[in-house]
């Protein structure tokens, strides 16, 4: 079985594409002043970037977990998420309430794709 990494950083990398599938690595906003909903689609552009190196594109997202630090925040993150949302391939979802490392971040995401043949 082949391992490739993808947008590897000093701890960890972006994403893994092992077993048929692309492993995304919990995302956050490069821009952590923004609010909410703008984190939140700075952090799915990110997504998008990565299943394009690896080959796909949102469409083969199988699951989706994004963390909030609030969870009153989740109509902000939906509006982000819908007008991103390929509405025709939706991903199954959760979201939950955590504390993230960095204070300064409102939310996080990771998910889980089939990785092209």
């Amino acid at each position: 079985m082949s391992i490739k990494r993808l947008a590897e950083e000093q701890r960890l990398s972006g994403a893994v594409v092992a077993g048929g599938m692309i492993w995304l690595a919990g995302q956050v906003a490069d821009d952590s002043s923004l609010d909410t909903e703008g984190q939140t689609a700075d952090i799915l552009a990110q997504i998008d970037a990565l299943l394009a190196e690896a080959g796909t594109t949102k469409a083969a997202l199988v699951s989706v977990t994004c963390i909030l630090t609030d969870i009153k925040d989740a109509p902000a993150m939906n509006r982000a998420w819908d007008k991103w949302l390929d509405t025709a391939n939706k991903p199954a979802r959760m979201t939950i309430e955590g504390k993230l490392v960095d204070p300064a971040w409102k939310v996080e995401i990771t998910g889980v794709a089939l990785a092209p043949r």
